[in-house]
């Protein structure tokens, strides 16, 4: 008899290595996407998942781009979630809250400094400037900007700012339904940036006083009489939006290189109300000494002027900035997303970032330590940063200026902050930095 040979043949799916190892990727996508989004550890919890979230509020043009380029996180979980509660609670908080700081009346105001300068802010000296630190009897005039006209004159507030065309306009995402309604968002431009929204046919008209795009109020900010710096006028906003808004209670400042994906609501209850402060901030993600960004500043060349940088730091070591340590509650903070009540440590900052750099992660350790009274402060863990907002890359221009100084100077100065091991003023900083200390 003939024998009967039995040939196999592989699965056809395996035929294909190709196709086997996009299943093979497909499962693996489809398994972490459900792990994270059933994960107990994520970052933050809504009470409710049928809070009233609106559709999309603008429809872009492709070719505007305005999700290109987002930095991928790389921590989808972490050990401090952030809880919302349910919208509507919220809404109904705030709105309280409100109401009573209307009828009871506000906080003292604080007495700014007015008069003529060839500042917009003043730029006053170390001396002058330290003398403002201490607010303890509240009868003293404190400089906070506008010694020259700002082209421009709610309660709860979102701010961003576009110079020189630096970046894209994001909407913000998953707001609820009464949300626009009570919070103002400003978009703060110069002309270069609304000629770039005027040529995407993002707004109408260039003279408008009345141009918004999605939830953004697009407010044009003539600069003529203010910094030759973008990044500099883009600190107005930020830190004097007490000024631009007298009434306002709470506001948020979100870099306009992020994209809000929580609504500002959530973040105020959750960040501001729920733990009584007066500022609450992102840590930063891998500094805990202002001597460390300092130094990345000068080695990244995110800021042109190096030894401007130096005297920067030998001033604030000379006047008692210490490093971090285990008996100081913040670290120096990541100054991308910002929520602030407080309006003395506003003009502070705001007074320091005009005497050296727009750079404000380098005064912000120095500010909070020698201000009194001391602000109440709650630094968000960053991976709670990384879940209420998406970051983006700038804007990559060929042969343009950027936001910083300029370019010219760049090739006189070093990229170390410290050279040839000159610490200057700095040393005993550095010492207990690195650990070294005799003291």
């Amino acid at each position: 008899m003939g024998k009967v040979a039995a040939t196999f043949s592989k699965p056809l799916l395996c035929q294909s290595k190709l196709l086997c190892f996009s299943l093979l990727y497909l499962l693996s996508a489809l398994f972490s996407a459900a792990y994270f989004t059933f994960s107990a550890t994520r970052c933050i919890f809504r009470s409710s998942p049928f809070d009233p979230i609106q559709s999309p509020l603008f429809s872009y043009p492709s070719s505007y781009g305005e999700h290109k380029h987002s930095i991928p996180t790389t921590r989808s979980s972490c050990n401090s979630p952030l809880y919302f509660s349910d919208y509507f609670d919220v809404f109904d908080e705030i709105q309280h809250i409100l109401a009573n700081s209307t009828s009871l009346g506000l906080p003292p105001a604080l007495r700014y400094k007015q008069g003529n300068t060839d500042s917009f802010g003043g730029n006053f000296n170390i001396q002058k400037r330290l003398s403002y630190f201490d607010y303890s009897d509240g009868e003293i005039e404190i400089p906070c900007g506008f010694f020259k006209h700002f082209p421009i004159s709610t309660f709860v507030v979102v701010v961003s700012a576009v110079f020189n065309d630096h970046d894209k306009i994001r909407q913000p995402r998953h707001l609820g339904s009464k949300t626009l309604d009570h919070v103002c968002f400003f978009m703060f431009v110069d002309d270069a940036t609304l000629n770039r929204l005027h040529y995407q046919n993002l707004i109408s008209s260039k003279k408008s006083n009345s141009n918004k795009i999605g939830a953004w109020r697009i407010v044009k900010v003539s600069v003529e009489n203010l910094y030759q710096n973008a990044a500099m006028n883009g600190v107005i906003p930020k830190y004097l939006v007490h000024r631009l808004f007298p009434n306002t209670k709470y506001s948020i400042w979100v870099d306009a290189k992020l994209q809000l994906v929580v609504d500002p609501l959530f973040l105020i209850h959750s960040l501001i109300v729920n733990e009584n402060v007066d500022i609450s901030i992102s840590k930063h993600p891998f500094f805990v000494h202002t001597m460390e960004e300092a130094m990345a500043t000068a080695r990244w060349k995110k800021w042109w002027d190096i030894n401007g940088l130096k005297i920067q730091m030998e001033t604030y070591c000379e006047n008692g900035l210490q490093p971090w340590n285990s008996n100081k509650l913040y670290p120096t903070g990541k100054n991308k997303l910002v929520s602030f009540s407080d309006k003395f440590i506003l003009c502070l900052m705001f007074n320091e970032l005009e005497a050296f750099n727009p750079r404000d992660q380098l005064a912000f350790a120095y500010v909070r330590d020698k201000m009194k009274p001391k602000p109440k402060l709650n630094m968000f863990e960053v991976e709670v940063f990384e879940q209420v907002a998406v970051e983006y890359r700038h804007n990559l221009k060929l042969g343009g200026a950027g936001v910083g100084g300029p370019k010219l100077k760049m090739a006189a100065a070093t990229s170390d902050l410290f050279v040839n091991g000159t610490c200057g003023k700095c040393e005993r900083y550095l010492l207990s930095m690195w650990g070294e200390s005799h003291d």
